[in-house]
């Protein structure tokens, strides 16, 4: 009896093999197909019923998230009135592995008296459906991953990265870009990471910490402490900044002496501080802070004079991650 770790390496080998094999089926068809929809003024509709019918809404969740607008419709809805929400210059992409889905061969009389473009991402092309569709996507597969060759993995799996080739095919055509794509995302990490800039989360005016070159031990230790944020910025007459002190500069001097009679914040700052500029994602802030390990960053304008701050834990709390 095959053991449990056996079992599962042969399911993820036969899936593998399935999509490996899908590189030989992008062909003149697969050409057709991109070109169709990228020239296409109306919607991607995928329609599949079962295990397809999940697939087709993973599909649509994908083109949608890339640039290419996309419905998911079921054949037996459609048939019952939901056709109305389409339009001629749609494209309609049907999944069947058999190619002999009923629900969607009943779909196929509507769709030609609409006059819509019919492709077909199907299993077997020598089916009803195949006969049918005007362009077809070739997702077979040699065997399930099931045992029984029943339950639909291999060929589901397929189905699956045939959309992904089609979604990435068509964003890379539309010139989509990152800030196309934050547009799309603008919740959660992912939507942050790719749009938050730091001028939107920055303290700035009178929460940002600064103190003269000049200024005394005493008052740059409340100036610290009565903004909060372990840090303040150093700057000299011009109000150029020229250092930065910490929570830990202050205890490092307390570790030398005792004797604070005449020191001034330009005797214990640390010079050159990491700066960044407001324009900048706040996603570079943080990437910054990590490489140098340091949990808070000057903001500074085109003079390099302190405008705001930014603070490695108001990062994480927005949800921001590196990638």
């Amino acid at each position: 009896m095959e053991s449990i770790t056996e079992i599962g390496k042969k399911v993820i080998s036969l899936e593998g093999e399935a999509v490996s094999a899908l590189a030989e089926k992008i062909n003149g068809d697969f050409e057709k197909a991109v070109n169709v929809i990228f020239n296409s003024k109306g919607r991607v509709v995928i329609s599949g019923v079962g295990k397809s019918g999940l697939i087709a809404r993973k599909i649509v969740a994908t083109l949608n998230s890339t640039g290419t607008a996309a419905i998911s419709l079921h054949p037996t809805d459609a048939l019952h009135g939901d056709l109305g929400m389409t339009r001629k210059e749609d494209v309609f992409i049907l999944i069947s592995k058999s190619g002999a889905t009923e629900e969607l061969v009943n779909l196929i009389p509507p769709l030609k008296r609409m006059g819509v473009t019919i492709i077909g991402m199907l299993g077997n092309r020598n089916s009803l459906l195949g006969k049918e569709c005007g362009i077809i996507l070739d997702v077979s597969v040699t065997e399930e991953a099931c045992p029984f060759d029943l339950a639909p993995t291999s060929s589901t799996t397929a189905a699956l990265v045939m959309g992904d080739a089609l979604a990435v095919t068509l964003l890379k055509l539309r010139g989509f870009t990152e800030n196309d794509f934050a547009e799309l995302h603008p919740g959660g990490s992912l939507g942050k990471r790719l749009s938050l800039r730091i001028s939107e989360i920055m303290y700035s005016n009178d929460d940002v910490p600064i103190v003269n070159k000049e200024t005394s031990l005493k008052d740059a230790i409340y100036e610290i402490s009565s903004k909060r944020l372990g840090v303040t910025a150093v700057v000299d007459g011009d109000g150029v900044l020229i250092g930065i002190i910490t929570d830990g500069d202050i205890r490092r001097l307390l570790e030398k002496t005792l004797d604070f009679t005449g020191l001034v914040a330009k005797d214990f700052m640390s010079p050159n501080p990491k700066t960044v500029e407001p324009f900048y994602l706040a996603s570079f802030a943080l990437q910054k802070m990590e490489t140098y390990s340091i949990t808070s960053l000057m903001v500074v304008d085109e003079k390099k004079k302190p405008i705001g701050i930014v603070h490695l834990h108001d990062l994480v709390k927005l949800g921001l991650r590196r990638r």
